[in-house]
């Protein structure tokens, strides 16, 4: 792969619902000691093969990521796979990113609860021989580094184990989890009432 000149961009896909700050905290620290020029959260669209009922609308998502990475010029928000065909793949996202964008050296990055089900992804081998992949830590998941493909690296970013799923669980019980938010997000939720009918 040439890497000589292009800006280096970091993938972070995801359906953000909603983001919260593990989410950022994990690019974050990829972004700075990865030496990743760039990171892109790739806000997935509802999948209509699955049943995705407990997703907020794809425009209130987007909205809620360009909140929460407001203000810092490192991190962008894509909604490119909103315009591909679905179900989205990772593959055909990554190559519409290649062609789309020249200039730049895309990276994908994922958990290492995904990397262990890796093969089961669609054109695994393909993705692997033509992107590089930093794996992120995930609390219970071991991952064998001696045998790792070249372009593939664990990166030492911490664990946060914070989930979308927790943090949505929680608010519709009454609790107040504004500090596992960016202020914006919570904000603007706040502004759609954080109940069971936003989420579900």
């Amino acid at each position: 792969m040439e890497k000589k000149g292009k800006i280096r961009t970091g993938i972070f896909g995801g359906s953000f619902n909603p983001p919260h700050i593990g989410h950022l905290a994990i690019a974050n620290y990829i972004c700075e000691f990865e030496k990743l020029d760039e990171v892109w959260f790739m806000v997935s669209p509802h999948n209509p093969f699955k049943d995705e009922s407990e997703l907020m609308s794809d425009e209130l998502r987007l909205k809620l990521m360009q909140l929460a990475i407001d203000e810092y010029p490192k991190f962008k928000v894509s909604d490119i796979e909103f315009y591909l065909p679905r179900p989205s793949y990772s593959i055909n996202t990554l190559q519409k990113l290649k062609e789309s964008y020249p200039d730049r050296l895309f990276t994908l990055i994922i958990g290492a609860d995904n990397w262990q089900v890796f093969n089961k992804w669609k054109d695994a081998d393909k993705i692997i021989d033509s992107f590089e992949i930093f794996v992120y830590p995930r609390g219970g998941y071991e991952i064998d580094e001696l045998n790792l493909p070249k372009n593939v690296k664990i990166t030492n970013s911490p664990i946060i184990e914070i989930s979308s799923t927790f943090i949505r669980e929680s608010f519709i019980v009454g609790k107040d989890l504004r500090f596992f938010l960016p202020e914006k997000v919570y904000t603007e939720l706040k502004k759609h009432g954080i109940n069971k009918t936003l989420f579900y």
